[in-house]
C-alpha cells in the first residue's frame, strides 16, 4: 500500500499477537543503514518494535519482517516501511499505523 514513510515512535499492531489477540507497540529502533527525511531516520524492514502482549501485558521486541514494505525504495536490500503497510512479522501480520515521519513524501510503489 503506497504511503508516507514512518520513523521511531510510529504505532504498530500485530495480529494475531503472541497469545492470540492482536498486540500493539511502537517502532523503537531503526537499524543501519540509515535513510532520513526531515532529520528523522526512516524505518526499514528489520527495524525493531517494542510490543506489548495484549493478554499478559508483558513487553517483547519484534523486528519488522523482511517480506514487506516498499518494492521501489530500498536501502542495501532493506525496504522502506510506510504507513498502511501490512508486513508478515513474528506470529502474524504487522500493520503500520502512523504517524508518518515525513507526510510530504509518498512512496507510490507497490507493497
Amino acid at each position: 500500500m503506497p504511503g508516507p514513510p514512518v520513523s521511531i515512535g510510529c504505532a504498530v499492531t500485530v495480529s494475531p499477537g503472541a497469545a492470540g489477540p492482536p498486540d500493539t507497540g511502537v517502532i523503537m529502533t531503526v537499524l543501519p543503514p540509515f535513510i532520513s527525511a526531515g532529520g528523522m531516520p526512516l524505518a526499514t524492514t528489520g527495524s525493531l518494535c517494542q510490543m506489548v502482549n495484549s493478554v499478559s501485558g508483558a513487553p517483547y521486541p519484534l523486528p519488522i519482517g523482511s517480506a514487506g514494505g516498499s518494492t521501489v525504495v530500498t536501502v542495501e536490500g532493506k525496504a522502506l516501511v510506510r504507513m498502511g503497510d501490512m508486513i508478515p512479522s513474528g506470529s502474524g501480520i504487522m500493520t503500520i499505523l502512523g504517524p508518518p515521519a515525513a507526510p510530504w513524501i509518498t512512496d507510490q510503489g507497490a507493497p
